[in-house]
């Protein structure tokens, strides 16, 4: 098959997206298949003088395959784009995409997880892996999600807020602590924080502008976090994440050693069934599609809370979905090989 792995793009993910698109490539590219990588939002500039064709043959940067501490300025990202057109799609980006037998999607975030790419493609009927446009706009936004599952699974009292500067002193007087903070529609905990006092409520609010002041104020659960992949709408092995210090944030996601990962996760046969009946849930309700991954704390009382859900679920050297499946007997190439025959026959139905 030609295949079209599409990374990158202009999300706070981006350097994520290209180190799990630079994997996935690799793999389909062990599987035989024809297999070209691309930033959605550079395009063919990575590859000055190449045919489109070309990138069939191409190898990828080797700077895409680790995860750096930090996420990208996406300012300095848009600075470097020498190409004058508009949009987030790079030159000759979607002309590639309509040449391939599918896209496969390996974008984080914005404008790549929230629906947009998924809607842009379904108009030009190029197939291309996981959720489609609705599920994806979703599940991308907290606040909807909880809306739309709460009386399916136990999910922490939230409040959504969008909020200026001058809004703050309010906020921060109104809200209980402790409490999590987090952008509405982000992912890979960027801008995410945990407030036990006022002054880490503010410090976390003021964070929260620069992510455009769109934030889920949610009641801050202690426990295990245990994580569910589901794929072919199957829930797989859970998996039990134990961060070395902090919680499970950007850095402690994606740095070798920032985190201990267990799978399957030590838990009683009846609270594994629990949780991955309440991954199915929320992966249903949603109408998602191929694969996704949802996040739980499991408290002390032995009660599982539902965070979120992720639809374009991480596929870097250190990402759990790939860690879940492996636990099920499925190896990094045959998962891709799922979610792209998977994703074919969804659309197909489509």
């Amino acid at each position: 098959m030609k295949i079209v792995v599409l990374a990158g793009g202009l999300s706070p993910e981006r350097n994520v997206s290209l180190s799990s698109g630079t994997k996935v490539a690799q793999a389909l590219r062990e599987l035989g298949h024809r297999v070209a990588l691309v930033d959605m939002y550079f395009g063919l500039e990575d590859y000055p003088g190449l045919e489109p064709e070309g990138l069939y043959a191409a190898q990828s940067p080797e700077g895409w395959r680790s995860v750096d501490r930090q996420a990208p300025d996406l300012a300095a990202v848009r600075a470097k784009r020498r190409w004058t057109g508009k949009g987030e799609f790079g030159p000759g980006v979607l002309e590639l995409c309509a040449k391939a037998d599918i896209v496969f999607l390996a974008l984080h975030g914005q404008c790549g997880e929230d629906g947009k790419v998924q809607a842009a493609l379904e108009l030009l009927d190029i197939p291309y892996t996981g959720s489609d446009a609705l599920g994806s706009a979703l599940a991308m936004d907290k606040d909807l999600t909880k809306r739309l599952v709460k009386h399916l699974v136990d999910t922490p009292e939230w409040a959504y807020r969008k909020y200026t500067a001058q809004d703050m002193d309010g906020l921060a007087a109104e809200t209980a602590l402790p409490c999590v903070v987090k952008p509405v529609d982000s992912g890979s905990s960027i801008g995410v924080s945990i407030a036990h006092t006022e002054e880490e409520l503010r410090a976390a609010l003021a964070d929260g502008l620069r992510h455009g002041g769109r934030c889920v104020l949610e009641r801050y659960v202690k426990g295990r976090e245990i994580q569910v992949g589901i794929l072919d709408g199957e829930a797989l092995p859970p998996i039990e994440i134990l961060p070395r210090q902090g919680f499970y944030d950007y850095e402690n996601k994606y740095q070798p050693g920032a985190a201990e990962e267990v799978c399957p996760a030590p838990l009683t046969g009846e609270e594994t069934k629990a949780v991955q009946a309440a991954a199915a849930a929320v992966f249903n309700a949603l109408g998602l599609g191929v694969y996704a991954r949802a996040d739980f704390i499991l408290d002390e009382d032995g009660r599982f809370w539902f965070l979120e859900i992720n639809t374009l679920p991480g596929m870097t050297p250190t990402s759990l979905m790939p860690q879940e499946a492996a636990a099920a007997g499925i190896d990094y190439p045959q998962l891709c090989q799922r979610i792209i025959d998977s994703s074919l026959r969804l659309r197909r139905k489509a």
